[in-house]
C-alpha cells in the first residue's frame, strides 16, 4: 500500500487510514447534520457507504476515537461511537471501548497542522486489554492527528497493528 502525498514522510502510528467518501461540500453538510443536529439515523447510513466502499478489515476489533466530554454532553450522542457499533455489526467483529480520553482538547476544525498535532498529543489513553490488531473509527479524517494520538496510545499498550477507517477524508 503507497502512502498519500500527505503522509510521506511522516512518522504514524497506524499502519493505512481509509475512508469510504471524499469530505466536500455535500458531504460536509451531511456529517454536519449528523453531529451538530443530532441526526443519529445517519450513523447507519454512513456505515452503509463505508461497507460498500472498504473491504472488511482483518483486525481482532474496533474501537473509536472518544468524544471530548464536553461535546459529548452538548450533542447527545457520540457520532464515532455509533459508526464503529454499526461497522461492527455489519462486519462482524467485536467494538471495544479501548481508546479513553485522559484530557478535554480544543476542537480541531480551523487549527493549522502543527497545532492540530499539538493539540491532541497524549490526549489519549488506553483501558483494558488492548487487542492485538485493532481498527480505529472515527467520522472524518482531516489531518490524521487525531487518529495517530489514539493509535499511539493503543501502540504504546500493546497493539501490535493498527488501522483507520473513517466514513470521510478531507483531500488536500
Amino acid at each position: 500500500m503507497q502512502r498519500c502525498r500527505e503522509c510521506a514522510g511522516r512518522r504514524l502510528a497506524f499502519a493505512c487510514a481509509r475512508a469510504a467518501v471524499a469530505y466536500d461540500s455535500r458531504v460536509r453538510a451531511l456529517v454536519s447534520a449528523w453531529k451538530e443536529r443530532g441526526l443519529r439515523r445517519l450513523a447507519g447510513a454512513a456505515a452503509a457507504i463505508v461497507v460498500e466502499t472498504i473491504e472488511p478489515p482483518e483486525v481482532d476489533a474496533l474501537t473509536y476515537v472518544p468524544p471530548d466530554a464536553d461535546r459529548a454532553l452538548s450533542r447527545g450522542h457520540h457520532p464515532a461511537e455509533a459508526l464503529a457499533r454499526e461497522l461492527g455489526r455489519r462486519w462482524e467483529v467485536d467494538v471495544s471501548g479501548c481508546v479513553v480520553r485522559r484530557r478535554s482538547t480544543e476542537r480541531q476544525a480551523g487549527l493549522p497542522l502543527a497545532q492540530r498535532r499539538r493539540n491532541v498529543a497524549g490526549a489519549f489513553g488506553a483501558r483494558g486489554q488492548v487487542p492485538r490488531r485493532v481498527l480505529v473509527v472515527d467520522d472524518v479524517y482531516t489531518s490524521g492527528a487525531t487518529v495517530s494520538a489514539a493509535a499511539s496510545a493503543l501502540r504504546r499498550a500493546g497493539a501490535r497493528r493498527v488501522e483507520v477507517v473513517t466514513f470521510a477524508r478531507a483531500v488536500r
